[in-house]
């Protein structure tokens, strides 16, 4: 059976790292945008980090330009705006593509773990969320339209497991 431990995700600078590094953790995996209408998520995802990683919370972000080309920026840019504008402390990665033949191999099998409404595979826009549950296993897909606060309960739930 594979899990999110069987993949490796490419931070925005140096060698890929290997998703195993979480075991044992819940991890809530956003692909996230820097001009997009549901950026200011950024504050409530730093919000849900700063709350529960002490107890077993990752939060990783994977910009992705594939919508409206709302991430054009170079991955250093990327990093700067989302610390000066949200003070984001938890993981972005590398700009990634989460749609189509280039899509990363991670994101292909959190969306054939979760498909959306009516059994979508593709990731529809910005700010699209999957919570991860200890062991691995993809706990649920949120939409873009979920604010990061209305997760608390779920990701309470998946730490408590």
């Amino acid at each position: 059976m594979t899990t999110l431990y069987d993949f490796e995700a490419q931070p925005m600078s140096g060698p890929p790292v290997p998703l195993r590094q979480y075991e044992g953790q819940v991890l809530l995996i956003v692909n996230t945008a820097s001009a997009c209408g549901f950026t200011p998520q950024f504050a409530g995802l730093e919000a849900l980090h700063q709350q529960f990683a002490g107890r077993g919370l990752v939060v990783l972000g994977f910009p992705c330009n594939q919508f409206g080309g709302q991430d054009p920026g170079s991955n250093d840019e990327i990093a700067s705006f989302c610390q000066l504008n949200y003070g984001v402390s938890f993981s972005v990665m590398a700009k990634i593509d989460v749609n189509g033949a280039d899509a990363a191999p991670l994101y292909r099998w959190l969306t054939a773990e979760a498909p959306g409404i009516l059994g979508t595979k593709a990731i529809k826009w910005n700010f699209t969320k999957f919570l991860i549950g200890r062991g691995g296993e993809v706990i649920r897909r949120y939409a873009p339209t979920d604010k990061p606060e209305s997760l608390a309960q779920d990701i309470e739930a998946a730490l408590a497991s």
